[in-house]
């Protein structure tokens, strides 16, 4: 499965110091870690949010990866708004374990 995360400045700079292949823990009052499930959910995250919270440095960005299809099946899908607003909630204590299952590296898409 092809999945998306919005991110700011200092997530993605923790994603590049570990080369592109995982994400890093959550802060203690972030309880979930939410990909979703499509590019343009993703570009609105990061446009309408990270671009206007300082501690991302008023930067967005769209981050594409794959996971593997069985593993990623056991997580229900969430629509917390339109139809197109469709993530999964991953707890932050799966989240080492979600990242032994994404395959490949995480890419940059979009910037804002």
């Amino acid at each position: 499965m092809v999945l998306f995360r919005p991110v700011g400045k200092a997530e993605l700079e923790l994603i590049e110091k570990a080369n592109y292949t995982e994400f890093p823990p959550r802060l203690p009052q972030q309880p979930i870690f939410y990909p979703v499930l499509n590019q343009k959910y993703a570009e609105e995250i990061a446009q309408r949010w990270n671009t206007g919270d300082i501690n991302s440095q008023y930067k967005g960005y769209v981050l594409k990866f794959e996971i593997d299809d069985t593993y990623i099946s056991q997580f229900e899908v969430q629509t917390v708004g339109n139809r197109h607003h469709q993530e999964l909630w991953i707890p932050a204590e799966e989240l080492e374990n979600f990242n032994n299952y994404i395959i490949g590296k995480i890419q940059v898409v979009n910037e804002f």
